[in-house]
């Protein structure tokens, strides 16, 4: 099938639902409406009003409530209209979400995954273009993925629906209908935790995920570099290994982001790499990110979020060091 992210995403829940029947999925306008950006578009109807359910507009409700469902069983998908409103279910997330496998010593898990687009691009409003991804990778207990690609997005929310602890599958809008991709019409995984190579150079290790991963290949063809390229794919676990046998074969590393710099992903690789891969460097660690500041309103979005002119100039400084 050739699918843009919502496709594959609707495609991956559907299939997991007809194979298990625990998949419950609940959100603010995801039944009838089929969610803010159609992700759940046609599920209802297939599946019905006990497996889709139309929330009220809470957050804290929504994930509370979800956390008894899977605690009890089930497998809850809610969803969360935007990032920035997620904050108001933080508590359930981190005091019993993250918790309850170690605070019941294993016996009762959380399968949950909880649905979201991130990060900014498209001219929305205060609390639309969070990039969150750094306060729940900060929190034992919670995994947090973010795709970049449909057949990305596919097979790792397939294999995140057959996980027993709690998920955090970031969607970033910008990406949600950008561009299509051939994928596999039936079922597959991708492992979780994994990072995979958007292509492989010698000269430097380019670190990114989510809506810069476009943004950086397009730079990176621009200058005609001969760069490593990685996407996380997964924020927490990092995998770190992947990211350590690049920086030691090139020597120069650069990680790309939107979230704010400080205390960030970019910060995390950094220390990890200047710890065990030092004395395989040849230049100092570049780290390209939005402003330590609050995402700005619509008519600033471009000159806060890092474009190809920001990564052309870093690629630049990174060559010259």
């Amino acid at each position: 099938m050739n699918a843009n992210m919502v496709s594959a995403i609707n495609n991956a829940l559907a299939l997991s639902m007809e194979k298990d029947d625990k998949i419950v999925l609940l959100g603010e306008d995801i039944g009838k409406d089929g969610g803010v950006f159609r992700v759940t578009d046609g599920l209802l109807d297939k599946f019905g009003e006990k497996r889709v359910i139309d929330t009220p507009l809470s957050e804290s409700g929504i994930i509370g409530a979800s956390i008894g469902m899977a605690a009890s069983g089930l497998r809850p998908v809610p969803e969360m209209q935007f990032a920035g409103f997620m904050f108001l279910a933080f508590s359930q997330l981190i005091n019993h979400a993250t918790r309850m496998r170690s605070r019941t010593r294993g016996s009762m898990k959380v399968p949950m995954v909880v649905r979201t687009p991130v990060s900014g691009g498209v001219k929305t409003l205060e609390h639309h273009s969070e990039s969150p991804e750094e306060y729940y990778s900060h929190m034992g207990g919670l995994i947090v993925v973010e795709p970049s690609n449909p057949y990305d997005a596919k097979g790792m929310l397939m294999r995140a629906l057959k996980m027993d602890d709690p998920v955090i599958f970031l969607e970033p809008t910008k990406l949600y209908r950008l561009f299509k991709q051939d994928i596999p019409d039936g079922p597959y995984d991708i492992d979780i935790g994994k990072a995979s190579y958007v292509q492989k150079g010698d000269a430097m290790t380019i670190v990114t995920y989510g809506t810069m991963v476009p943004v950086v290949k397009s730079a990176v063809e621009k200058k005609g570099v001969s760069a490593d390229i990685i996407d996380l794919r997964t924020i927490n676990p990092i995998d770190e290994a992947t990211i350590l046998e690049s920086a030691k074969k090139t020597g120069k590393v650069m990680i790309v982001h939107e979230a704010s710099l400080s205390f960030g992903v970019g910060a995390e690789i950094s220390a990890r790499v200047a710890e065990k891969a030092m004395f395989e460097l040849s230049a100092p660690i570049i780290r390209v990110g939005s402003p330590s500041l609050p995402y700005p309103m619509p008519g600033y979005e471009n000159y806060y979020v890092p474009n190809e002119k920001k990564v052309e100039s870093a690629i630049d400084r990174l060559l010259s060091s």
